[in-house]
């Protein structure tokens, strides 16, 4: 997930900018730029790769006396990381930087085009830059022109922009995307879109809301919401720079299942349109050919591509078989040409997957990755990618990662039933309209956290676990499972519910937990039946339904079952948070579990 961070005042703005986008490392990014504005000149230094790199390019330039300036460090989701890709990125007169996705900007592009405008990269952020010149030229109002652009934009956004026709301020909005603004005690304003950026700086700031916009100058600091003035809501800073990246959560994993509903509205935007599913990254000739799809994956990777397995048959109607990497690279594997090989990787670095993409790609078959890193290896090895956009994920248990790349494989599936033509157009709206909730499914309120904490006290001891579900929410039960195992070392196994007879419920007693994913849309009656098969055995049962069963020892009530996506991502949600609690309880390093790594890079 991208980081800003801008700066006004007499101090070496190049220092005060890398230092801050040092501080946002832990973000995640691949590319590194700034611009600094001095004199009515304006110096733009970019860098793929680490902000070393950036070091290393402005090593020679050095500011002195008043200037301001932005900076950015990018994680890529329109266009490769590329120097001409990374912020801040320029107009005729104006530099810009920008977080978020705006959802409209193929549109704007297009419309620019028309005018003459030369685009130079393949970024959404480029638009705003372009835009803001355009509207200045015929207004000859810098403050009306950003206002009248911001207006303009849709999506999710962190905006702040330098122009010379006015360099002496930093223009700044905000809308869905992170941003602060504060002030030192000599008066130099600082942003950053994370506390992080700005402790050590900045001794009081203000925590922009959505809809909020203004410009900040020597003079201060001016913010207007709705085209009014808005008081200014000043903070005291805190001094921890740890306890500023978690955000106040007490551990990064905590921090990331609340981010849930932010970097799933990222997975989505630009690729769910009003009609369709659009991937800029493919084009629909890519399946000519393919009969089959073929799912390779490691642990939570795999769990979300057996999730997707089930749907990719039900609604694409294309065979699809799922394979632990591990394995696969050692079963001497049948390979045809008709079979796209899917890989799926939060690091892209993982080694089983990543030799397995290599035995497919030496097959001759046509390889596709589902990958939160781009230009990693997976991404450079496989014939097309589509990003995932969780952003960072530094709890070594995956939560948002495995969060978008369900989304990213549910979407994908009604891509190819596009192609295919196996979906209705109504059918195909219905799902649309599914995955535009998901965000908001996924919120975590107050309610059930405060459930989930007071349940797991009781979950703390006992002879293991059970998580049953059926259909997809099997796959699920196997990751509320793994999510338990890792980071609480309580021995937990997910089982599809019908399999309960077939050996498992000898072990059922009064100390054997068993959560119940119960969700309505799907086999609620054969599950329900599984259910009480557990509890004439004295299972202790949590059950997660919209539905209260009577005999179940413990429940938490769901309440999207409108859609069997809608209850999965749910319920989801509620595993997560029950194995957060049980581990902290347990007294635990939730973010680093031990034995475990976050990108597994040998065998």
């Amino acid at each position: 997930m991208c980081g800003i961070v801008g700066y006004i005042g007499k101090s070496e703005i190049k220092d005060i900018l890398v230092d801050g986008l040092r501080e946002l490392e832990y973000r995640g990014y691949d590319s590194a730029g700034i611009a600094v504005l001095q004199q009515d000149e304006i110096k733009s230094y970019k860098a793929v790769g680490k902000l070393i790199n950036l070091e290393e390019k402005t090593k020679d330039f050095a500011s002195e006396g008043f200037g301001l300036g932005i900076g950015h460090t990018r994680w890529a989701t329109h266009g490769k990381p590329t120097e001409l890709n990374a912020h801040p990125h320029l107009g005729e007169f104006s530099y810009v930087v920008h977080n978020g996705i705006i959802e409209n900007y193929q549109e704007l592009k297009a419309m620019l085009q028309s005018e003459g405008v030369t685009f130079l990269s393949q970024t959404d952020t480029e638009v705003i830059v372009h835009l803001f010149e355009k509207n200045y030229k015929a207004l000859n109002d810098p403050m009306a022109a950003f206002e009248k652009t911001v207006e303009t934009l849709e999506g999710a956004y962190a905006v702040l922009l330098i122009t010379k026709v006015d360099p002496d301020k930093i223009y700044f909005a905000k809308h869905g995307s992170p941003m602060i603004v504060g002030n030192d005690d000599n008066g130099d304003i600082h942003f950053g879109s994370s506390d992080a950026a700005l402790i050590g700086k900045a001794t009081e700031v203000i925590y922009l809301d959505d809809g909020d916009y203004g410009y900040t100058s020597v003079e201060g600091i001016n913010i207007l919401h709705n085209r009014k003035p808005k008081a200014l809501n000043k903070k005291a800073l805190i001094g921890d720079k740890i306890s500023a990246q978690k955000g106040g959560f007490r551990f990064f994993m905590e921090k990331e299942i609340y981010e849930q509903s932010e970097v799933l509205g990222d997975t989505l935007i630009g690729r769910v349109l009003d009609d369709k599913i659009q991937f800029d990254e493919l084009d629909e000739n890519f399946f000519d050919g393919i009969e089959e799809i073929k799912i390779c994956a490691c642990g939570t990777s795999y769990n979300s591509g057996l999730a997707c397995s089930y749907i990719f048959e039900r609604q694409a109607k294309i065979k699809a078989t799922v394979e632990v990497a591990s394995e696969f690279r050692y079963k001497e594997p049948l390979l045809t040409k008709n079979t796209l090989f899917v890989v799926i990787s939060q690091s892209g670095e993982t080694a089983d997957t990543l030799e397995a993409l290599k035995m497919a790609k030496a097959a001759g078959l046509k390889t596709l990755a589902i990958c939160n890193v781009d230009n990693s290896s997976i991404v450079r090895i496989a014939d097309r990618t589509i990003l995932a956009r969780a952003g960072i994920e530094k709890g070594v248990a995956s939560t948002k990662a495995f969060a978008t790349q369900v989304m990213a494989m549910w979407m994908l599936t009604i891509y190819v039933a596009q192609i295919r033509k196996t979906m209705t157009p109504q059918e195909i709206k219905v799902e649309l309209n599914a995955m535009r909730h998901i965000p908001t499914t996924v919120v975590v309120t107050d309610k059930l956290h405060e459930k989930m904490k007071r349940l797991s006290k009781r979950y703390l001891h006992g002879h293991g676990f059970f998580f049953i579900g059926r259909d997809m929410f099997y796959p699920l039960a196997l990751e509320g499972a793994l999510k338990l195992k890792e980071i609480s070392y309580l021995h937990a196994e997910g089982y599809p519910a019908g399999e309960m007879k077939h050996g498992p419920i000898a072990l059922a007693d009064s100390e054997l937990f068993t959560v119940a994913l119960m969700p309505k849309t799907l086999h609620f009656d054969k599950i329900k039946s599984n259910v009480e098969e557990l509890a004439a055995r004295d299972a202790t049962i949590l059950a997660i339904s919209p539905e209260r069963i009577e005999l179940t020892d413990d429940y938490v009530h769901t309440y999207h079952s409108d859609h069997p996506m809608s209850e999965f991502f749910e319920m989801m949600v509620v595993t997560q948070l029950l194995a957060l609690e049980v581990s902290i309880r347990l007294g635990n390093d939730v973010d680093m579990p031990r034995n475990l790594a976050k990108s597994v890079t040998v065998e």
